[in-house]
């Protein structure tokens, strides 16, 4: 087996310390793209013992990313090219994920990567103070520090999911 070096960098173009977050949140997307690349529609689309397809996954992934940029790091509008990616609401009327079906893995990595390009883009000029610096909300203060710390949760919860999906079709 080949000897590996399991070391945490940082992506370049950011304050060193939120850098080495932003490099986490991205390792985990990484790992997510390169394990779904070349799945078939089938695939995204199949629903195993009533859970969520790949597809409503990858689709709530960068809806609840673009809505944490957008509602609590920002505390503004969401932009018009970012929120014209998400047609449909993140839930329906009885609590489950969206049911998405028939979007290409293209479209798929598409809304992914370009959430994920503006999420980054706003990170590059914040320094640690604003890092560190609470959005006080109605219902909570949450600094961008703990946001990026609840998407890599998150999406690593996800990629979990989706990985057993992929193991349990390929099984099938």
């Amino acid at each position: 087996m080949e000897r590996r070096a399991l070391l945490v960098s940082r992506l370049p173009e950011y304050e060193e310390e939120i850098g080495r977050w932003l490099w986490c949140l991205e390792d985990v997307r990484r790992t997510i793209l390169t394990e779904l690349t070349g799945i078939s529609q089938r695939m995204l689309d199949t629903k195993m013992d009533e859970r969520q397809t790949i597809g409503s996954l990858l689709y709530h992934i960068a809806l609840v990313e673009a809505d944490w940029l957008y509602e609590e790091v920002l505390v503004t509008e969401w932009d018009s090219e970012i929120r014209s990616l998400f047609p449909l609401e993140c839930r329906s009327e009885d609590g489950a994920l969206t049911h998405i079906e028939g979007e290409t893995l293209e479209e798929h990595f598409y809304r992914l990567n370009k959430v994920r390009e503006v999420f980054l883009s706003h990170f590059r000029s914040m320094g640690l103070t604003d890092w560190r610096k609470p959005r006080v909300l109605e219902q909570y203060d949450v600094t961008p520090e703990w946001v990026v710390y609840h998407l890599i949760e998150h999406e690593s919860h996800h990629r979990g999911q989706i990985f057993q999906l992929l193991s349990n079709l390929r099984n099938d």
